[in-house]
């Protein structure tokens, strides 16, 4: 088949050989994994990283070092041979490791696991993604923190990808997104190697994906995949292209040096076989043992000597720029360490405290777009946006500047992108510098989903605002009425989901979501105008909880839990169950997630175990049991909606405060 295809086979050597060997021991080892694509990719590998990337293997996190991400995660046998030969901290022993318990050599490349590694190239098509955040972040950075003579912001960022990568439709939506941003800072290699593991892709995937790139704006260039100068000189042409974006076309074969496999699904994701890894060996001429390394290999590879030199000639220019732009340099030094601004504290505890003077009665996604105007005069790494919705999520902000085109800003239209508006967030998180958030409606998170768990897994601070929270939001009817969408973010591992009733809650609730440095947050707020609820200083001071006691009163009976708009139908309900002689507490829960993490003691003095509850909820009811128990009652929605005014679907379905008294009574 590769003949066919006009591939120049590679000319095997030391320096190639290490990777491919590495890749095919590893996982010959672990009896698993994608040993194709690392040996079909090494000379392209070893071009790039020995003669292009500019990285520091003692210091992975130096600022303006390039960024490197594998699109194509299911060859992480490339990346960790790569991070070992080249000096990070990733000893042989890892790499014998592969795919095991507590290894740094996970079997998709995992943020946080190992150095070196930016991002978690795990679902294809999202690393590409995450690039483009990244560039786009780069460019951002740099428009607004260089000065003339002192450029401190000046990287690239390259990506390796698969067939894979460029069949997922979010590779779509984030490359036109980088054609339209003339990102020319960012450089992928398409690794054409024509095979996927149900076999050769001639079946599945016949886009002129070349032409397909020129048509987003992207500089394109094909090349010989196993041909060291050609890959050197098509890098060359496309680090000169400065308001495009390049994909690198590399024809090659998969599993390249394997004798009998090469150029077949069989290479894709399994071990060679103990026959074929000694032909292998045979083939490229590797004369060494499994995981052993020659003195000279170690020495061509080593980046440790050329990275240090890197830095610290950076490490100069960012003194110069110091001593002449003081407060920009420390500015700049926070926002890449992620660090709040010193005043910050008092800038939030103010605008909490407006918010509550104000009193306002408002749809919380208005209450939202007032928090954000707030909060912006403290956070200058804001860079907001929405997929499409601006006008409908209100996500802008007075004195916004909205980006377009290629030129810069800190408001984003992504488009009808909501998949590559999230993992692009992800992206410019890892990056380190913003703080991104994008908003759509609830119902479209489920287009999202996969990017905000990967938000959740890789521990990043990406703010999700959804709007549009229920059927609250009337006529558009069941396809963008969301039942289930709260509920299940809140499953999420690591997601913190707020759905706020007034304008105080949605304030607290951003200023907990800025605050949280371990991971994202969710926002859900209503279409509709929500009830202002009075409160105290003590108790406005309880919503950080996640839930708290909202309304009591003396020896309750009951407990009604609430979020979001029916809050103030449980506030209703109080007053009626009250003239019945029947004493009620109101607890708001505008996040069960963080309620959840509360000391015991906090939660039974909110919850009073031994007091029947009742859960009132727009939503699916499955997960409110676990606070009202076996003996109480939820008010929910186990169907999907209807199209119609939304005071006649509240109705309908049940929330109204005679419904709840009638539940309520029935549990007692």
């Amino acid at each position: 088949m590769a003949a066919t295809r006009n591939i120049i086979p590679p000319k095997f050597n030391d320096i190639t050989g290490a990777i491919r060997m590495l890749a095919v021991d590893a996982v010959q080892k672990a009896n698993s994994g994608h040993p194709g694509a690392p040996m079909g990719m090494a000379e392209i590998a070893d071009v790039l990283w020995n003669r292009h990337l500019r990285h520091n293997p003692a210091n992975p996190k130096w600022p303006d070092r390039d960024r490197f991400v594998l699109s194509n995660g299911h060859g992480s046998m490339l990346i960790y041979a790569l991070l070992h030969l080249s000096g990070y901290d990733l000893p042989i022993e890892e790499l014998k490791r592969f795919r095991q318990m507590h290894s740094r050599t996970p079997g998709h490349p995992e943020y946080g696991y190992t150095p070196g590694i930016e991002t978690t190239g795990g679902p294809l098509g999202q690393g590409i993604t995450n690039a483009v955040g990244m560039a786009m972040a780069e460019k951002l950075l740099a428009a607004e923190f260089n000065k003339p003579g002192h450029e401190i912001v000046n990287h690239r960022t390259y990506v390796f990808m698969g067939d894979g990568c460029m069949m997922e439709g979010i590779s779509h939506e984030a490359c036109a997104l980088a054609g339209t941003w003339g990102l020319g800072k960012l450089t992928a290699f398409w690794d054409d190697n024509n095979i996927s593991i149900d076999g050769h892709v001639d079946g599945w995937f016949t886009d002129d994906t070349p032409k397909r790139f020129e048509a987003y704006g992207w500089h394109v260039v094909e090349v010989q995949g196993h041909d060291p100068e050609a890959i050197d000189a098509a890098i060359k042409a496309g680090n000169a292209v400065t308001d495009k974006p390049t994909l690198i076309c590399c024809k090659t074969i998969i599993g390249a040096g394997s004798p009998n496999k090469a150029d077949t699904h069989d290479v894709h994701g399994a071990a060679l076989g103990d026959a074929e890894v000694a032909a292998t060996r045979e083939h490229i001429g590797w004369k060494y043992p499994p995981f052993e390394i020659p003195k000279h290999v170690y020495e061509a590879w080593d980046a440790r000597t050329k990275g240090e030199g890197l830095e610290k000639l950076w490490n100069n220019k960012f003194a110069e720029y110091k001593a002449a732009y003081p407060k920009e340099a420390a500015e700049f030094t926070r926002r890449i360490k992620g660090e709040l601004p010193a005043n910050w504290t008092a800038h939030a505890a103010e605008a909490i405290a407006k918010t509550n003077e104000k009193a306002e009665t408002i749809a919380t996604r208005k209450a939202s777009q007032n928090a954000i105007n707030a909060l912006v005069p403290a956070l200058p790494e804001f860079l907001g946006g929405s997929a499409d919705l601006t006008g409908s999520n209100l996500t802008n902000w007075t004195g916004c500047k909205h980006l377009r085109g290629k030129g810069t800003g800190n408001y984003i239209s992504y488009g009808v992108r909501e998949f590559g508006m999230a993992h692009i967030m992800n992206g410019m998180a890892l990056h380190g510098g913003f703080l991104p958030f994008g908003g759509t409606f609830l119902m479209f998170s489920e287009y999202a989903r996969n990017a905000i768990r990967m938000s959740a897994l890789m521990k990043q601070r990406v703010i999700y605002v959804f709007t549009h929270d229920s059927i609250g939001l009337g006529e558009d009817g069941p396809t963008h009425q969301p039942v289930e969408q709260t509920a299940t973010l809140r499953l999420i591992p690591n997601m913190q989901v707020w759905r706020p009733c007034d304008t105080v809650e949605s304030a607290v609730a951003w200023v907990a979501a800025v605050e949280r440095s371990d991971g994202p947050s969710s926002l859900v707020f209503s279409r509709q105008n929500l009830t202002f609820q009075k409160r105290d200083a003590a108790t406005i001071a309880s919503i950080a909880k996640g839930g708290y006691v909202l309304a009591d009163a003396a020896s309750p009976r009951l407990v009604l839990i609430a979020t979001g708009s029916e809050v103030q139908l449980a506030m209703d309900a109080k007053k009626a169950l009250g003239e019945q002689g029947i004493a009620t507490r109101v607890v708001s829960m505008p996040s069960t997630n963080v309620f959840d993490k509360q000391d015991q003691a906090y939660k039974d003095s909110v919850l009073l175990p031994g007091v029947h509850k009742v859960a009132i909820e727009a939503g699916v009811t499955g997960g409110w049991y676990k606070y009202v128990g076996l003996d109480g009652a939820v008010i929910g929605m186990d169907s999907f909606g209807e199209s119609a005014p939304a005071p006649e679907l509240f109705k309908h379905f049940g929330f109204t405060t005679e419904n709840i008294v009638k539940t309520a009574k029935s549990v007692l």
